[in-house]
């Protein structure tokens, strides 16, 4: 009895979530939030292996924010006569070694460009998914578009930046690009939830490429080919490619790990950031 008991309750859960992301209201960054109320959501992250980062070629840095604490971040140096930067926003579990790997690999293929990875949630991480859907519930949206727009100023008023992130930081990636406008270069969304809000869309001023997976039961192919069909109504370019896989197939941290179609999704990201990457 307890096993029926306890897959009605989430499918209860899941149907209200569902009920409640349909509200026109909810900007896309409160609709991932409410995914952590979903215990099916929060079921589906599998808890990350221990990783520790050894030799980053990067260092911890803080940039001023509007509010009282500053902002802060992992920080890989490019060239300094570069004024490319590319911001990597880290999933719900936090700003952890594995995307700070991430971080990395993107200074190998792109050595001159500047790679600083917003630090979110002001330096807590999570390594149980019930403490990382408290940290992405509990994210107060104004205090995460400072940290974007700190960091924006911190790159410059020159500067050309790229956004990259995955499931709360694919949301976040999608949101940058509307606030940093013309500074945009081009924008990576991996399964975050995009803003469908076409006035908000119309602001969107570099091309976006979208990683998302069939088996999304939360971003699902029919909100990726929603967001395509608005952009590209709005004359904006994208580009999605939805993959056979699970929601966070992609991420680095999940022992469920999906190789092969994770490799072909980095693989097009960076062939997409290579094509729009500022001459």
């Amino acid at each position: 009895m307890r096993p029926i008991i306890i897959l009605f309750l989430l499918g209860f859960v899941h149907i209200s979530y569902s009920q409640v992301s349909s509200c026109c209201s909810a900007t896309s960054i409160r609709q991932m939030a409410d995914l952590s109320k979903d215990l099916t959501f929060v079921i589906a992250h599998e808890e990350p292996l221990p990783f520790v980062l050894e030799n980053g070629s990067g260092k911890t840095i803080q940039f001023k924010t509007v509010d009282s604490l500053d902002g802060q971040g992992y920080y890989i140096q490019g060239a300094k006569s570069s004024n490319v930067w590319i911001f990597v926003f880290h999933e719900w579990w936090g700003l952890n070694d594995y995307v700070k790997n991430e971080a990395e690999k993107l200074h190998t293929t792109f050595p001159k460009a500047h790679i600083l990875c917003l630090d979110m949630y002001d330096g807590k991480i999570a390594t149980k998914r019930e403490e990382a859907g408290s940290l992405m519930q509990n994210a107060k949206e104004e205090r995460l578009a400072n940290i974007v727009n700190g960091a924006g100023q911190f790159a410059g008023k020159d500067a050309k930046i790229g956004t990259i992130g995955w499931c709360f930081g694919g949301a976040w990636s999608n949101k940058a690009t509307i606030q940093l406008g013309s500074k945009m270069f081009g924008s990576v969304i991996y399964y975050g939830m995009p803003v469908l809000n076409e006035e908000q869309l119309s602001k969107i001023t570099c091309p976006t490429l979208g990683i998302f997976a069939e088996q999304d039961g939360w971003i699902t192919p029919a909100v990726a080919k929603e967001f395509e069909e608005k952009l590209r109504s709005k004359g904006k370019e994208v580009q999605n490619h939805i993959y056979p896989a699970a929601h966070a197939f992609a991420n680095p941290s999940n022992p469920k790990y999906d190789q092969v179609n994770a490799t072909d999704a980095w693989d097009k990201t960076i062939q997409f950031f290579t094509r729009v990457y500022p001459k």
